[in-house]
């Protein structure tokens, strides 16, 4: 298994995934410039957090139409595994890889904290060695968040299993309180109906080492080792 990590101008987040997958957990991984078409023999792909191309008009607009995205998106219909956190997440929303979009802050301003998440499902790569229920601590970092799909869109998720974490507090509960950005139902992340396309705002790869204080997206990673190095 082959990790690449795709990078854009206005990218900070790449780095932290290179060390992460690199250094910690000892994995195979590519960086790979938004410009180029060429996957380099890539078997998981990870578009990383940032501000692609500044979020000009709106935040992974303009990114959606790097040339790597062709080859993305050709990725992820064969079936490969394509996974955005943060301004990945709202790359995959506009390349339409992922249902739905993700809108300014109900606060309309950017937030930049720890919050809690819990896992709505074991049946996804990301999830499958998460409890159900128990909250994980994880940052989050964005000024557009505010995950909306239209009502359709929103029951098929909800009906598919397709909805990943829900914001909720430090007990697992889920509130308007828990809600750090007024996404719709909470939700904090989502997959495709296929099942190989996820996407979250919230950053596991910085609460996944001892030295950042928090070890609590470490299992995200490990979930995905576990299932793709068998």
């Amino acid at each position: 298994m082959k990790f690449g990590v795709i990078v854009y101008p206005g990218s900070n987040c790449d780095d932290d995934m290179l060390y992460l997958l690199g250094k910690e957990l000892g994995q195979d991984v590519e960086r790979l410039w938004h410009k180029d078409k060429d996957l380099k023999q890539c078997d998981f792909l990870i578009l990383p957090g940032g501000f692609a191309y500044g979020d000009y008009l709106r935040a992974g607009a303009v990114a959606r139409f790097s040339p790597i995205m062709e080859s993305v998106i050709d990725h992820a219909k064969a079936g490969g595994f394509v996974y955005g956190i943060c301004n990945g997440f709202q790359i995959l929303c506009e390349s339409h890889l992922l249902p739905g979009v993700l809108l300014k802050n109900s606060t309309r301003k950017y937030i930049c904290k720890n919050v809690f998440l819990r896992a709505e499902t074991k049946d996804s790569l990301l999830t499958r060695a998460m409890e159900t229920l128990k909250p994980y601590q994880i940052p989050i970092a964005h000024g557009e968040g505010r995950f909306f799909v239209d009502e359709t869109s929103l029951r098929t998720l909800n009906e598919n299993d397709q909805i990943l974490f829900r914001y909720c507090d430090k007990n697992g509960d889920i509130n308007v309180g828990s809600n750090p950005n007024g996404s719709l139902e909470s939700i904090a992340g989502i997959c495709n109906e296929m099942r190989n396309v996820f996407g979250m705002m919230p950053h596991p790869e910085r609460s996944s080492s001892t030295d950042l204080g928090c070890t609590d997206g470490l299992v995200i990673f490990e979930s995905i080792l576990e299932k793709v190095l068998v």
